[in-house]
Formats: structure tokens, sequence, C-alpha cells
């Protein structure tokens, strides 16, 4: 029973959103957090005061990726007012009017490189927008991003997942680079065909067929340096890995290695001059991101130094801080350990989106009209995705509640005792699951991470190959994270489509948890 109630409002979530008539993810997330109120207080009989300070704080925490997505939208219709959106478009089909070129480069190689600089879900919210302006169907590009940036969010973020969602479980340098290394060789195996499926949402079967030998190059290119990287390091295989494979994918697309030769793109080219400051809001958004996430350089430290500078008691509430590098702060929130907080210079929200968008204008040469008028339409665009994830990010605190009696800390261990000596089969999705109600590899790695470890003990199976596998479940899971979707689809502006999109990328994760298990197995038997 106690299973039943914890996975309830979760199986709830999914009926709602994937039934033929699907409820909105605005009422069906907020819908399903309540359900899980009422399982708290009644079958769970947690303290209320616990309850109530982790929808707080599942209230606050929403404010970052609903920032996130703001930001980005803002970021882009910046983008189309000036006119650099154009000539992006004008530039990407005068590089190669193939569709397979120009789907590859944005949806796998550059998402490959945001993936590795940033995390967040801005990968899928930098490209998607830019596939939409190419003439791609929004619905089906939120689906394709979403299954093509699973490959490296295992080291996303400068390798967040890794060295930080396993950081707390005791393991030695060594130990940690054999879970890198794994990770990879299976994420590797995984994109010879994940790519395929995700490709054909937006190409028929002829263009894929026909571009092939370019598919593979442009896949290698990024994976093989991933992999090789993470033999020695486990934060920066995803940013070497993507550019790499970005520098090397463009240039086999200017050239037309391995890609069928299309009609001559008719209009004039734009000039070398026009397209650098066209692209100048995408390659200063990078650049910051690589500098303000790279450990060594400094600059990480100082936009996440948390140490108060500002201090503001709040009664029973909690205690209010601002540190230097404005980390906002609430700490023992309604007398319970329960704390939020964010770093608002280090999210990928005002840095880089909104500080790009603005040094635009006068780079562009546009009006400075434009950013009062994109306020406007970025706010009210993000009215509905906002109450999804508002509901989201509380049902995820509520569902995370009671450290090792909370919900998921009762399916997970569950499942590790239905599936016994067989777990390695079913390690990933058990990660998949920690991703696709937290919208986060590194979320799903701290939560279920212990209990990997622990399993891999009892059933005297190697613990870094779990790991990897659950590593590995964790990104696979971004690609049904309903936090993404939502993210996704509010930049998109596909209003009401979170199931269907859902219903396009369940069958590729669980055929990519079938690849982990099996390749896994080979780990095991000759690792």
């Amino acid at each position: 029973m106690n299973l039943i109630f914890a996975a309830g409002p979760i199986l709830l979530l999914i009926f709602w959103m994937t039934k033929k008539q699907p409820v909105p993810s605005a009422k069906a997330l907020p819908l399903a957090a309540l359900v899980a109120y009422l399982i708290a207080f009644t079958w769970f009989s947690q303290d209320s005061q616990l309850i109530h300070a982790s929808v707080i704080s599942g209230l606050l925490v929403a404010l970052t990726p609903i920032l996130i997505v703001w930001s980005a939208v803002f970021f882009f219709h910046t983008m189309e007012e000036t006119g650099a959106m154009a000539t992006i478009r004008s530039w990407l089909n005068h590089l190669s009017g193939n569709r397979v070129a120009q789907v590859v480069i944005i949806a796998w190689s550059f998402q490959f490189l945001i993936e590795g600089a940033s995390g967040f879900g801005t990968p899928a919210a930098l490209a998607g927008p830019l596939l939409v302006g190419l003439g791609f169907p929004a619905l089906r590009v939120a689906a394709a991003c979403l299954i093509l940036n699973t490959v490296p969010v295992s080291f996303g973020a400068v390798g967040t997942p890794v060295w930080f969602g396993f950081g707390q479980l005791g393991l030695t340098p060594v130990e940690l680079r054999e879970v890198a290394w794994k990770t990879s060789l299976i994420h590797t195996v995984a994109a010879c065909i994940i790519p395929l499926f995700a490709l054909r949402l937006l190409l028929d079967w002829q263009e894929i067929k026909k571009n092939s030998l370019f598919i593979y190059l442009a896949i290698g290119a990024s994976v093989i340096p991933m992999f090789l990287f993470s033999l020695i390091n486990s934060e920066f295989p995803s940013v070497v890995g993507g550019l790499i494979g970005l520098l090397t994918t463009v240039w086999l697309a200017s050239r037309g290695v391995g890609l069928t030769k299309e009609k001559e793109i008719l209009g004039e080219h734009p000039t070398t001059r026009a397209v650098t400051k066209a692209l100048f809001p995408l390659w200063a958004t990078v650049l910051i991101l690589l500098i303000t996430r790279i450990p060594q350089l400094g600059i990480r430290g100082y936009l996440s130094a948390s140490e108060p500078a500002w201090h503001l008691p709040l009664g029973n509430l909690g205690d209010f801080a601002v540190s230097q590098s404005l980390v906002i702060s609430l700490t023992d929130i309604l007398g319970t350990q329960t704390s939020w907080d964010h770093p608002l210079l280090f999210v990928p929200s005002f840095i880089p989106f909104i500080l790009v968008a603005l040094l635009s204008i006068p780079v562009l040469g546009a009006s400075w009209d434009i950013p009062l008028k994109v306020w406007r339409e970025s706010t009210q665009r993000i009215r509905h995705p906002a109450y999804a994830l508002l509901g989201a990010l509380v049902l995820v605190k509520l569902l995370m509640m009671g450290d090792a009696s909370s919900p998921v800390m009762i399916i997970g261990h569950h499942l590790s005792l239905i599936a016994g000596s067989s777990w390695p089969a079913f390690a990933s999705y058990l990660g998949s699951l920690g991703s696709f109600f937290a919208g986060s590899s590194t979320i799903s790695n701290l939560t279920f991470g212990p209990i990997q470890q622990d399993i891999a003990k009892e059933l005297h199976l190697n613990q870094t190959t779990i790991l990897a596998l659950q590593s590995v479940g964790g990104a696979m899971g971004n690609m049904i994270a309903i936090h993404n979707i939502v993210a996704v689809s509010s930049v998109l502006n596909i209003a009401n489509q979170e199931g269907a999109i859902l219903r396009k990328t369940i069958l590729p994760m669980l055929l990519y948890g079938l690849i982990a298990a099996l390749t896994g197995g080979l780990i095991f038997a000759f690792g």
C-alpha cells in the first residue's frame, strides 16, 4: 500500500497528460501536487509544518525554471525583432540547403555544446526556436530537441551530475573516473541508434538514409572526444565533445561531406560581417556560459558565493538572506530544516540571456523600443507555463519529503526488491524516474545514487557500473522530464501539448534504457 500511495501522484499525472484528451500541464501538475499533499497528510501522516515548508520551498524553487524560460523567450524575441534570426536563417540555408545538415548542426551539435556548458534546460530553449525559424513544425521540434539532448546530459553544466551528483558517496578519484568513462561508453553506444528517432520526427527516412554518412560523422565528432576525455576527467567531456563536434559538423556541412546535393539557394548570401553580427547573441551566450561555468577560471565560485551579506529574520517563516553575489536564500522555513536558495547571477536567466539580449541592441544597431515590447510579450507568454512549473516543483518537493521514508525512496526500494538480481537491467530506469519528476540529472543522482550504491553492495555488483547506469538513466530521463517539456513548450509557444510531446519521447527513452542494460551487461562481463 505504501508503494501504491507513493506512486499514485506520478501515475495520475502520466494518465492525465497522456490520455486521449489530455489535461493541460497547467492543471495536471498542480492537481498532482494537491494529491501528493493530501496523501502526505492522510496516509504518510507527515508533520504539517514539514509539509507546508516543502510546499513553500517548491514554490520558491519553481522561480528558477520560470526565470530561465522567461529569459529565453525574451532572448529569442529580441533576436527576432532585431532581424538577427532572419540573417541566421539565410546563413544556414546558404551554408547547406540540406535539411539533414541543418537539423544535425542545431539539434545535435549545438545542443551538445550548450548542455556541456550550462544544463538547466537551456539547450532545447536555444536550439528549438532556430529550427522552428527554418520551417520545422514546433511540436516535433520540441520532442526532437529533448531526445537529442540526452547523450551530453550526464556531463552537463561542466560535469555537475557526476562530480556533484555522486559527491556524497565517498568515491575515490579513480572510482569517479570509472563512473565517468562507463557512463560515456553507454551513451556512445546509444548515440548510434537514439538520434535516428529524433531525426525521424523532422525528416523522412529517405533523407536520413541518403545522408547517413554525414549523420554518423557528426555523431562521432561529438561522442568520440567525449568518451576519450571521460577517461581522464569527469567535468569537461561534454564541453570538449560539443566544441569539437560543432566545429567539425559545420565544416563537414560547408563542404557537403556525406550529404546529398541540394538545389542552390536563391537570394543574396549574407556577408561575413552580417552573419558575425547576427550570431553575436549565440556566440556571446556560449562564451559567457563557458567563462562562468569552468571552475578553474574562478568566476563560477564568485557568482555562486552564498555567505550572507545581508540578513533579515522573518519570524516563523524563516531567515531571509542575500550574499554579495546576489545569492538569495530562505533557511529554516517554518522552523524546519527546509531551505531554499537562488544564485541570481549564476542561474542562466539574467546572465547570459537578458544581458546578451540587451547588448545585442547596440551591436545589431536596433531600436531601444524593442526591449520594452519584448518584455511585454515574454511576460504574457510565461503565464500558463508558470502554473505548470509551480505545480511541478511542489510535487517534486512533496515526493522527496521524508528522507529514507519519502515516496521517492519507497518507489526506489520496491523496484529494487522486485528486480532482485536482475537489477542492472532496471537501474537506468530508476535514474530516469528521478529526472522525470525533478527535471534534473543532478537531482536524480543525488536522490538515487545512495540507493544504487546500496543495491550494488547487497547484490555484490560492481558499484561504478551500477552508478554509471544511474547516471545514464538520469540523462535519458531528460527527454521525459515534465519540467523540460513545459520549458521547451513555452519557449516555442506550444499550448497544451505536453502530453503529446511525452508520447513522442517515451518510446526512445525506454529503448535507451534497454541499450543501457545491454551495454552495462557487457561492461559487467568484460570490465
